[in-house]
């Protein structure tokens, strides 16, 4: 089975399957597709993180984070969210792609050339795709502030404004692209003849990344963190992203007997929502470990959450402590017929990222480096060759040592609160995949389109739910049921026997493929 944010993308995965390939080469087809027919949300220009397990008791992190460039601008109030000065990390979803493949090679069996598996991503870019409804959306949405984006209107408003939904969409410098790594190897895009495209490229628009900083990009394979939830062991990736983050939220419920609860009820919110707060009072302090010491045994320790949860008051909520973080993102995931599963977030931070192609490559270039802070003692203060605080955060669920759940999210900040909801939907009420992707959600803070820090709330939650957790004290906006800001996500339950149940939100245009 495969899941990600968009039919084709998912197809591609499924393909894959269908002639033998494992998880991780589906994952790769995915991930590669969906860069392309995706372009607002993730890209070659951007990161991936991913987790892999399998019924082995194997399972990885790799954590494919672009690092800051080794000279740095001198910034003397803040950091540009977008244009060349937001360029300010490597990419390193492609290089994630080769180090899966690796890995694939070595622990799975795997027998796919790499080149194979990003087929179907340079014919979509090559012969088109349908416009979707999230492109044209976010298209439109930034159409007065990309029109001062140094050639982004010539790669996706050729014609001065968004494409028409259902309109054919082609990227023939980005198949070019493509169609070099695939021929040169996944190093071409960080050493090799696309990699001095990419370099005089990001030189032109003014970017401080060099050739070698691109070359000095690598992912890391780390161990990923985990807690048993349940009886089911959630997997976690480790700082610098907010992984430990979903854990500690999901320790603190623990403490509580949600199944008494009624789903969806105003019990089971307010507690999910104030976990998400206990767990955010110290979501400042992530970091890249290379730099900054990350405690993550004290911060998942039992005491520590179990004092968390003796904290919450079940009649008054807590004022939110978190700084909003924007960013957008993708998930995806696989499951092949041995049990391999792989779990994957892709991103290039914000809709559209730095709003900047390099040269002529076709690519655009994340703006992750807007993540870091310019405060002299914070924790994810920037610095040469640092990777930035991450909000990318896959999962991954075992029971019995075997993979059990995959899933993802959308959504920064929104990450771990939908993962609360969705997991305790799955693990407490026994949901299955599509209906707790289909459940109502909130998200805490600031969004684009609200500066408030009220607690957005889908209004399918029903009126005595909303007015029971205003009496409480949350501070509620209202928005629409199914609202693309409590995040898209995909997940994939696989039972004792091995059967497969997957779905993707209701909320996007994905979908969940098996055969």
């Amino acid at each position: 089975m495969a899941a990600s944010p968009h039919p084709l993308a998912t197809e591609a995965g499924l393909s894959v399957l269908k002639a033998g390939g494992n998880a991780i080469e589906a994952a790769i087809a995915i991930g590669a597709t969906i860069g392309v027919v995706c372009p607002h949300f993730c890209g070659l220009g951007g990161d991936a993180v991913w987790l892999v397990a399998d019924p082995s008791g194997r399972r990885d992190c790799f954590l494919g984070i672009g690092q800051a460039a080794a000279d740095l601008p001198d910034f003397e109030t803040d950091i540009p969210v977008r244009g060349p000065m937001s360029m300010l990390t490597s990419a390193c979803a492609v290089d994630a792609w080769r180090h899966a493949h690796e890995y694939s090679t070595r622990h799975w069996r795997g027998g796919s050339p790499l080149s194979a598996l990003l087929t179907d991503a340079i014919r979509r870019a090559r012969e088109g795709f349908p416009v979707t409804r999230s492109q044209s959306f976010w298209l439109d949405f930034r159409r007065s502030e990309a029109a001062n984006w140094a050639g982004f209107a010539d790669l996706f408003m050729p014609q001065g404004a968004a494409p028409e939904v259902g309109s054919l969409f082609r990227q023939e410098r980005l198949a070019q692209s493509l169609e070099l790594i695939a021929r040169d190897g996944p190093r071409s895009f960080y050493e090799g003849e696309l990699a001095a495209r990419i370099a005089a490229g990001l030189a032109a628009a003014g970017s401080p990344l060099s050739p070698a900083d691109l070359a000095a990009t690598r992912t890391r394979e780390v161990s990923p963190l985990s807690f048993v939830y349940r009886g089911v062991e959630l997997l976690a990736p480790p700082p610098p992203t907010q992984g430990v983050t979903t854990l500690a939220i999901m320790g603190v419920l623990a403490n509580f007997d949600l199944a008494r609860l009624e789903a969806g009820g105003a019990d089971h919110l307010h507690l999910c929502v104030e976990a998400v707060k206990q767990a955010f009072l110290t979501r400042e302090g992530i970091a890249d470990p290379d730099f900054v010491a990350q405690p993550v045994e004290e911060w998942l320790s039992p005491d520590r959450l179990a004092a968390a949860a003796r904290s919450i008051d079940w009649k008054h909520a807590l004022d939110w402590p978190a700084p909003f973080r924007g960013g957008d993102t993708v998930f995806f995931g696989a499951v092949d017929g041995e049990g391999g599963s792989a779990s994957v977030l892709q991103s290039i931070y914000f809709d559209w990222g730095s709003g900047v192609p390099v040269g002529d490559t076709g690519i655009l270039w994340q703006n992750r480096g807007a993540a870091f802070s310019l405060l002299p003692h914070h924790p994810n203060r920037i610095a040469p060759g640092k990777r930035p605080f991450y909000t990318l955060n896959p999962g991954l669920g075992l029971a019995g040592g075997k993979p059990a759940l995959i899933y993802g999210t959308q959504g920064a900040d929104g990450q771990p609160q939908t993962l609360a909801m969705i997991l305790t939907r799955l693990l407490d009420y026994r949901e299955d995949p599509f209906t707790a992707l289909a459940g109502p959600r909130f998200l805490l803070g600031k969004t684009f389109s609200d500066s408030r820090d009220s607690l957005k709330l889908e209004s399918d939650v029903g009126a005595a739910v909303s007015s029971e957790l205003a009496r409480r004290g949350h501070q509620l906006s209202l928005i629409e049921p199914k609202s693309p800001l409590a995040g898209q996500a995909g997940v994939i339950a696989v039972d004792q026997d091995g059967a497969l149940c997957g779905a993707h939100d209701p909320r996007g245009d994905g979908i969940a493929l098996g055969f």
